[in-house]
C-alpha cells in the first residue's frame, strides 16, 4: 500500500474507486465500505484508496477537547493494508482545506489530483465547509463530472448500528467482548516497556509498565485478560489499568504480568489485546488480599480460550 501526505505526491495515471472519512477504530462497518471498493476496483480496473485525515479535524475545532482515538496512525494504516488497499492518502486538516466548500472539494481534490471515478461513502457521512457535502449532493455532481456515488448503509450487531461512538462507549465502561465484536478484530494497545515501581515482583507478580501513546484511548480502569506480544512470540498475560490504589499509588499505569515469561524486556515494544474484563479497579486491604485476587485472576486467565 502507497501511503501520501500530500496529493501533490500521488501522480498514478490509474483512475480510483475511493473512499472519504475519519475511519477511527476501523471497525466492521469500514470493512464492508473496504470490501465493496475491492469488488468495484476489480470489475471496472481501478485502483482502491481511502482518504482520512490526521491528526483528526477535532484537535482543529476543540482543541481543548480531551479526544482519544481508537487507532494510532500506525494501526489505522496497517489495517488499511491488510483489507487491500492500494493507496492510503492523509490529509492535514489545514485552513486551506477547512474552507473548501463541498463542491470545490469534489472538483478540485476528488476529480481534478485524484481522477476518482468511483465514491464511496458510509451512511452519515458530510463534508467540505459546514457540511455543504452529502449523498444528495454528490449524486448531483457525479452526472456532471462523470463519477459514480454510492452510499453504504450502515451495518448493524444486534439491531445496533456500528459507529466508533458507540466503540468508544463500550470500551469505556469495560465492555471488551462488545466492541471487539463490533471491531471485529481485538482491541489493542502498543507502547515502551519502562521501569515502574517495581512492587510487583516482591509478591511473587512481576509486571512490564507499558508507556502508550498520550492519544491512544485506554479502556475503563480495571484488570483484563490479554494476549501479549514480545518479539514475535505471544503469551497470556492479565492487564491492570489504574492507580494501584492498594500501595497508594497516584499516577494512571498500564501493567502486564505475562504468564510463563521471565525475560528482561526493558525498552522493547510490546503489543496487548484485550480479551476479556475480569473486574474493576479494587483498594485492597493489604498485600495480602491483592494476592489471593491476583491468583483467582491468574487462574481465570489460565482457563480462558484464546
Amino acid at each position: 500500500m502507497e501511503v501520501f501526505r500530500n496529493f501533490s505526491d500521488y501522480n498514478s495515471q490509474k483512475p480510483l474507486a475511493l473512499s472519504l472519512g475519519m475511519f477511527d477504530g476501523v471497525h466492521l462497518g469500514h470493512k464492508c465500505i473496504m470490501d465493496e471498493l475491492k469488488k468495484i476496483g476489480s470489475e471496472n480496473n481501478l485502483e482502491t484508496a481511502v482518504l482520512t485525515f490526521w491528526p483528526h479535524p477535532r484537535f482543529v475545532f476543540k482543541p481543548d477537547e480531551n479526544l482519544q482515538l481508537l487507532n494510532t496512525l500506525e494501526e489505522k494504516s496497517l489495517l488499511m493494508e491488510k483489507y487491500g488497499i492500494n493507496n492510503l492518502f492523509l490529509k492535514e486538516f489545514d485552513e486551506e482545506f477547512r474552507n473548501l466548500t463541498g463542491e470545490e472539494f469534489v472538483r478540485q481534490i476528488l476529480v481534478e489530483k485524484l481522477n476518482v471515478k468511483y465514491l464511496i461513502i458510509g451512511y452519515d457521512h458530510s463534508f467540505g465547509k459546514n457540511k455543504s457535502g452529502n449523498f444528495e449532493f454528490l449524486q448531483k455532481l457525479s452526472k456532471e463530472l462523470d463519477f459514480e456515488v454510492e452510499q453504504m448503509e450502515a451495518i448493524n450487531i444486534h439491531e445496533n448500528n456500528i459507529s466508533s461512538t458507540k466503540i468508544r462507549k463500550a470500551l469505556l465502561e469495560g465492555n471488551i467482548l462488545e466492541a471487539n465484536e463490533m471491531l471485529g478484530y481485538h482491541y489493542s494497545v502498543s507502547g515502551t516497556v519502562v521501569h515502574g515501581k517495581k512492587i510487583g515482583r516482591t509478591i511473587g507478580y512481576p509486571t512490564a509498565n507499558i508507556e502508550v501513546e498520550n492519544l491512544k484511548l485506554l479502556p475503563k480502569k480495571g484488570a483484563y485478560i490479554v494476549e501479549v506480544f514480545v518479539r514475535n512470540q505471544k503469551y497470556k498475560g492479565m492487564l491492570s489499568i489504574g492507580t494501584n490504589p492498594t500501595v497508594n499509588g497516584d499516577k494512571l499505569t498500564v501493567e502486564v504480568y505475562i504468564l510463563d515469561f521471565n525475560e528482561d524486556i526493558y525498552g522493547e515494544n510490546i503489543t496487548v489485546k484485550f480479551r476479556d474484563f475480569l473486574h474493576e479497579e479494587i483498594k485492597f486491604e493489604g498485600l495480602e488480599k491483592l494476592i489471593e485476587r491476583l491468583d483467582e485472576d491468574k487462574r481465570l486467565t489460565e482457563e480462558f480460550t484464546f
